[in-house]
């Protein structure tokens, strides 16, 4: 993992010195993604609340300078690599395969380097990607994919995730037809029932969902990956200036810590700003939601990085990487350390749904009077039937996967019914193991409400 010295960063300092007295501005320009949550903390809620203009350093060496912040919007990871290495990007924020491909891209180069410095979250069980089929598909299993017309975003972390379940599912690649589209493209093509199925990433397989035009076969959980965003700064931007590396890290710290105060508010200006549904949002970033918002540099991110890696050598599809160069966690604790925060604590914790979201309450999100929990299925089914009874508009309902712990949308869960309990699953095929072992039988989330529809 590279180090960088306070002498080394001194020296720099000195060097540019000069050029710094002669010019009044330093640009910072940044790579991020709307329409991706899991950039959210580095990317849309740090500019739209200018919280990077806050931390920017004012004195000293920068008493004079003037800033100028711009971000450039990408649908996925890969373009913002292309205008990083075209030195028209200082910063990008992207996933975890694309991250790979980004330091592997500048190492290939004689000169270029960039720098991992931090994350932005995670889902320790790999949710966040997925693989779509219209909702009126008759398949339901990956292995139904041979044959197939598999759309993806070449080059994000859904087109890694999809490599990574075909080499799990020994489906090589070719066994089925991969077309690169766009999230917007594949979505509309899922819609329209133009492609077989589409696999992308938080939260186009969710929006789908919400929408009704899609339907997941595949949850990125299955890799048994975890599933991580970060940020990436070109290593001559961060060698001339390490202290503005370390404002954009104490930004992505407080974005996390603003959406975890209110995070109601939060998906409402985040809908505003990004165009994604809020209750979509909420399945992400309310408690329980699929992303852990915490930028630490975990020893098990690293290992999973290396495992993705080796995904992609499999596929001839990255050059080498050497991790100890790309990889530095010094910007970070020199952050962590100016806001007084306990770096070595967010390191050491990992946040697991199985755990962690065991008897989070069931959720209805009422139109008018906001959401309200419920502490089992029962309650929850009950209120549903009440709600609907009165001709009152649900904007979305959620549940949790029995297995992962996932929290998933009511409409879009297995439903199993055991005699007067209720289970709900992620996958059909658990929900029919359990309904097996269980006495129990798959029913629709319509048929469980129903179950406690009364008349008069």
């Amino acid at each position: 993992m590279k180090t960088f010295t306070k002498s080394a960063f001194l020296a720099a300092a000195l060097v540019s010195t000069a050029s710094i007295a002669t010019s009044e501005t330093i640009s910072i320009a940044i790579g991020h993604q709307s329409m991706c949550t899991d950039t959210y903390t580095a990317g849309i809620v740090v500019k739209e609340l200018g919280l990077l203009e806050k931390y920017l350093p004012t004195e000293g060496r920068y008493a004079d300078v003037e800033y100028d912040v711009s971000w450039s919007d990408y649908s996925s990871g890969g373009p913002i690599t292309n205008q990083m290495l075209a030195n028209k990007l200082n910063f990008g924020v992207m996933g975890d395969y694309p991250l790979i491909v980004n330091g592997a891209k500048f190492q290939e180069t004689d000169s270029l380097r960039t720098l991992y410095v931090a994350g932005t979250g995670y889902n320790l069980k790999g949710s966040g990607n997925a693989i779509v089929v219209p909702v009126e598909s008759d398949l339901y299993s990956i292995t139904d994919l041979e044959g197939a017309e598999v759309s993806t975003p070449v080059g994000s972390a859904a087109w890694g995730m999809l490599l990574k379940a075909m080499q799990d599912n020994g489906i090589p690649t070719s066994e089925y037809v991969l077309k690169n589209q766009s999230p917007a493209v594949g979505a509309a093509n899922i819609a329209a029932g133009k492609i077989d199925a589409h696999s992308d990433f938080c939260p186009w397989s969710e929006i789908m969902e919400f929408r009704g035009t899609g339907r997941k076969i595949y949850d990125g959980s299955e890799t048994g990956v975890p599933y991580l965003h970060g940020v990436v700064v070109r290593e001559d931007f961060a060698t001339e200036y390490p202290e503005v590396v370390e404002a954009f890290i104490k930004a992505v710290w407080e974005a996390g810590e603003w959406i975890r105060e209110d995070p109601m508010q939060a998906v409402t200006l985040m809908e505003g700003w990004t165009g994604v549904e809020k209750e979509v949002l909420y399945l992400y970033f309310s408690e329980g939601g699929h992303l852990t918002l915490e930028p630490s540099i975990k020893t098990e991110w690293v290992d999973a990085l290396r495992f993705n890696h080796g995904v992609l050598v499999n596929e001839k599809a990255i050059p080498p990487l050497d991790f100890d160069a790309w990889i530095t966690e010094d910007f970070i604790r020199a952050a962590y350390a100016d806001l007084g925060v306990d770096y070595d604590a967010d390191k050491a914790t990992i946040v697991d749904p199985a755990v962690s979201n065991m008897g989070l309450p069931m959720e209805i999100w009422h139109a008018r009077d906001g959401v309200s929990s419920y502490s089992t299925l029962p309650e929850f089914l009950s209120a549903v039937a009440v709600m609907q009874g009165t001709g009152a508009l649900l904007n979305a309902t959620y549940v949790y996967d029995v297995e992962s712990g996932l929290k998933l949308f009511g409409k879009t869960a297995f439903w199993v019914k055991s005699g007067e309990d209720y289970a709900t699953f992620l996958r059909r095929g658990e929900a029919e193991a359990f309904a097996s072992a269980n006495g129990g039988t798959l029913v629709t989330f319509d048929e469980a409400i129903a179950d406690f529809i009364t008349e008069g």
